[in-house]
């Protein structure tokens, strides 16, 4: 395997400030959405696709990797909605084997009122201090990435 390709000063400088925003941009955002909607992160995860798929209907693999979770942390997330109302879950008519969650009224009222605040949220600690070539570098970084990580998977 060879000897390793330690991080300079300047890449461990990066590193550590990308692990820190991470963390500290996640808590920020999930403090919001439970003090203004009541909604964790992954409440909100998984309203998204619903509420943008037509019905709101989404099969549950689908769902599982359109979020990039696995099958028991969808199910368990799901669960907790369900008691919740946000959501209900139904057989799926061309797969028995396959089931479908739908987004209930409640579920799209949840994910309507706490939208407008989640953007503001992450518009104020991400967008608002970087100018548009900023943000363009990063959309350009975060992609490059992540084509690197799925080339290897």
């Amino acid at each position: 395997m060879g000897e390793p390709r330690w991080l300079d000063e300047r890449e461990a400088r990066v590193w550590q400030a990308y692990l820190a925003v991470n963390r500290e941009l996640h808590s920020a955002v999930e403090r919001q959405l439970v003090r203004d909607s009541g909604l964790s992160n992954a409440d909100y995860a998984l309203l998204v696709p619903l509420s943008q798929a037509p019905d709101g209907v989404v099969r549950s693999r689908e769902l599982g990797a359109l979020v990039g979770w696995e099958r028991s942390r969808l199910s368990h997330q799901i669960g907790r909605m369900e008691k919740r109302g946000l959501v209900v879950r139904e057989e799926c008519a061309e797969d028995a084997r396959g089931s479908m969650v739908r987004l209930t009224a409640a579920g799209r009222a949840a994910i309507e009122s706490a939208a407008p605040g989640h953007v503001a949220t992450v518009r104020r600690y991400v967008f608002d201090d970087l100018s548009p070539e900023e943000a363009a570098v990063l959309d350009r970084v975060f992609h490059r990435v992540l084509d690197r990580i799925a080339a290897d998977t």
